[in-house]
């Protein structure tokens, strides 16, 4: 006897009941569910129930099992109806058995109110007037109101045509971590239609205080079930649909055929090259973020358009271990919800045809100091018609893990062992906190990436930051163009402390 089940055929009371029976269960609480010929003033002919089967058989059930603990009855069992149904018909069945009626009256209403409350379940009415309209199923008295998009539809550049621009639209979200929540967030309340959650990971503690689609009864629970359920009930008006699953090859293609945008939210190098490389086979967008500490970076990868990939600058995917993440470096809230904040606007961005649109740059964002930079990320001149550097099925496996490139050693011994110092921080950086070596070069990342710098051969250098971020990325992107005399120093100037600058 399943706890929790949807059927097609109409419900038979009786015969569901038939299981429930036994002899320490002295009380019996059933509730029936029935189409009604009214609602809010209007004739009601009839209604259709669809249902993100696979989540709200699974969430179905834990509610009925917990509602029976709960209260300690014998046995309890819910059944709901799908497909068409007319005037009369019983939509949803509970039945509760305890050894006394209390338990199971108390039982039956948690089941019920939690089932309307939290399962992904849409109904669509038909009125005597030959209309249709989906509406909430939530439980709620008297009424509930329908999601309200008003304020956004204001907006010159949204409004009504915009806005079934975005219920039309399918987004695949890989990731429900920090950067997820932020973006899962702001794109179901901005109504994208369908979104797909791919993320094989279960939610921790330590996930809580910067992923607040989450709470401490999912901790265990797969991020990707709690956080479409969590959806579900902010926006009844969308679909989300949650694949518990990594985001691999052998099933990338298939998630990209029916989407528009697909956005990295992960955390690991890996990841955010199979997103890339799915998205340029694809031919679709993708949006990638990373954190580290206090500061992002953001790239829109427009694959659709001839824009450039994550390989034009970094062929090889860096192997992951070499920076460290959430768990290993640490990190405060604001810093991934503002990154997926950004990561939404951009996806927002593009499905509405707005001005703006980050392509062929890598913006940096440093939250300590507010600070924000676009570098240049041109397309590699051999891909003019096609990426060259993807393959049809690329693993993360099969990637090379690239050659050290960071260096952790005092400033000063760097210096006496041959390094030619590049602060690559911006002038008022250096002017506020100066480099305590004196034999040191003073290159704005911008500039160095520009091409006002040469780095010669023969030479090795090490390039320098403020959290090794942006020294990083500056020492890849040489990497890339084959000068493989660069190092970054690894944390930048605060890693340490002063002990490194000397």
């Amino acid at each position: 006897m399943k706890a929790f089940g949807f059927t097609q055929a109409a419900i038979d009371a009786a015969a569901l009941a038939v299981p429930l029976a036994a002899d320490a269960a002295g009380g019996f609480a059933s509730f029936e569910g029935r189409v009604r010929d009214r609602n809010e003033g209007r004739t009601v002919t009839g209604l259709d129930y669809e249902a993100y089967e696979e989540l709200a058989l699974a969430e179905g059930a834990r509610i009925v099992e917990a509602a029976r603990a709960r209260h300690g009855a014998v046995a309890a069992r819910c059944v709901h109806r799908l497909g068409s149904l007319a005037v009369g018909d019983v939509a949803v069945w509970v039945g509760v058995a305890s050894v006394h009626r209390a338990e199971a009256f108390a039982a039956c209403r948690e089941i019920i109110d939690a089932i309307k409350h939290r399962l992904p379940i849409w109904k669509r009415e038909h009125y005597s007037d030959g209309s249709r309209q989906w509406v909430n199923c939530e439980h709620a008295a008297p009424t509930v109101a329908a999601f309200d998009y008003s304020r956004q539809q204001a907006l010159p550049e949204v409004g009504e045509a915009g806005q079934r621009r975005l219920a039309a639209a399918t987004v695949v979200v890989v990731g429900a971590g920090g950067l997820g929540c932020a973006v899962l967030t702001a794109l179901a309340g901005a109504g994208v239609g369908t979104i797909h959650i791919v993320d094989h990971d279960a939610v921790d503690a330590s996930n809580l205080h910067r992923q607040p689609l989450f709470t401490p009864a999912d901790v265990g629970r797969g991020k990707a079930d709690a956080a479409a359920a969590r959806l579900a009930a902010f926006n009844p008006s969308i679909r989300v649909q949650a694949h518990g699953c990594r985001f691999d090859a052998a099933g990338a293609d298939a998630l990209m055929a029916g989407a528009d945008v697909i956005v990295d939210c992960s955390d690991n190098f890996a990841t955010k090259f199979q997103v890339n490389d799915a998205a340029m086979r694809a031919g679709k967008p993708a949006v990638i973020a990373s954190v580290y500490q206090y500061e992002g970076q953001l790239q829109v990868v427009r694959a659709d358009d001839g824009g450039s990939c994550l390989r034009c600058q970094w062929p090889e995917a860096t192997r992951d271990g070499l920076v460290g993440n959430c768990r290993e470096a640490g990190v405060l809230g604001p810093v991934p919800a503002v990154l997926g904040g950004l990561q939404a606007m951009e996806v927002l961005k593009l499905l509405l045809g707005l001005p703006g649109q980050l392509r062929d740059e890598l913006l940096l964002v440093d939250l300590l100091d507010l600070g924000q930079r676009r570098l240049r990320a041109p397309r590699f001149a051999a891909c003019a018609g096609a990426c060259v550097r993807i393959g049809p099925s690329a693993q993360p496996e099969a990637i090379v893990p690239s050659a050290v490139i960071d260096v952790e050693m005092p400033l000063a011994e760097a210096a006496a062992g041959g390094f030619r110092i590049v602060d690559i921080r911006e002038p008022w950086e250096c002017a506020a906190e100066p480099l305590a070596v004196a034999d040191h070069e003073a290159v704005p990342m911008g500039k160095l990436l520009g091409g006002e710098f040469e780095i010669a051969e023969g030479e090795r250098y090490l390039f320098v930051c403020a959290h090794g971020i942006r020294s990083r990325a500056a020492a890849e992107a040489f990497r890339a163009l084959g000068r493989y005399n660069v190092w970054s120093l690894r944390g930048g100037l605060a890693a340490r402390g002063s002990a490194l600058r000397t």
